[in-house]
């Protein structure tokens, strides 16, 4: 989301607040529907009975299925109101977007063949958590789609990728038990941990061509999150697995925000510098 905010400034483009808070209102809504909604379909299946990460409610039956369908609901109904004064305000072509982005959430677990079944999760990660939310921010506050968007949103999206990875990873003796054909399980342990921290490794080194092709230098301080992701990098090249992977998960997080913060600032920085 701020990535996709500061990719538009420095371009000449007016930028409109209040739209990058309704984007905001449609990215969270998502997540928290796209959460409850894996919960209700891994529990109904019964996929997450040995899970070994964070207690699932579903599956756990701490809360009824249909009550967590319904939580599932309201949040992609909040993000498709939000959704539509966005497109209410710029242009129609964004339902389909939405639409998109709420079936992608769905149909992730749930559906007769969900696509996060088939090893394919990661790729629509990618897509609408990288390109989709990084360019699709900047286009609400600016309606201008540029290449710097887009060119911004790969890194994000590899960042986003990698926490499905070691999610994926995590679960991956009990996935392949259950049927369950995520990527790590296709491509197994070893493979799962070199993808790992090649996409963290991939992250840094589009950060850097990305600033300096669209004349953003600053957004190259975005090396100094490589700090941060050293210890994730490490455990999982070291053979954490089962529950030790789940403070990875929380350290990948935060190579995201750090990441996020300082190259939204330095294309910021940047952009405001050009213009001048």
């Amino acid at each position: 989301m701020a990535v996709g905010a500061a990719c538009a400034v420095g371009a000449g483009a007016a930028i409109t607040v209040w739209r990058g808070a309704l984007a905001l209102v449609v990215s969270l809504a998502l997540q928290i529907g796209t959460n409850y909604a894996n919960d209700y379909s891994d529990g109904v299946r019964g996929t997450d009975a040995e899970r070994v990460g964070p207690v699932r409610l579903v599956a756990s039956g701490l809360v009824p299925a249909a009550a967590v369908k319904r939580a599932a609901l309201l949040a992609f109904g909040v993000a498709a109101v939000a959704g539509l004064a966005l497109a209410a305000t710029t242009t129609w072509w964004l339902i389909a977007v939405g639409a998109a982005s709420i079936a992608a959430a769905w149909f992730y677990t749930g559906g007769p063949k969900p696509y996060g079944y088939l090893g394919l999760g990661e790729v629509f990660v990618f897509v609408f958590f990288g390109l989709v939310a990084t360019a699709g921010t900047t286009f609400v506050m600016t309606e201008q789609l540029t290449g710097l968007a887009i060119g911004a949103g790969v890194p994000v999206g590899f960042l986003a990728m990698a926490l499905l990875v070691v999610n994926n990873l995590r679960d991956l003796p009990t996935d392949r038990e259950v049927g369950k054909r995520t990527l790590a399980v296709r491509l197994g342990d070893r493979r799962t941990r070199i993808f790992y921290v090649g996409l963290l490794a991939a992250t840094f080194a589009v950060a850097s061509v990305v600033s300096g092709f669209y004349l953003r230098p600053a957004g190259a301080l975005s090396l100094i999150a490589i700090a941060s992701a050293r210890k994730p990098a490490t455990a999982v090249l070291g053979g954490a697995s089962g529950r030790d992977l789940i403070p990875v998960l929380g350290a990948t997080g935060r190579v995201q925000l750090i990441f996020g913060v300082i190259f939204s600032i330095g294309i910021l920085l940047s952009g405001i510098l050009l213009d001048r």
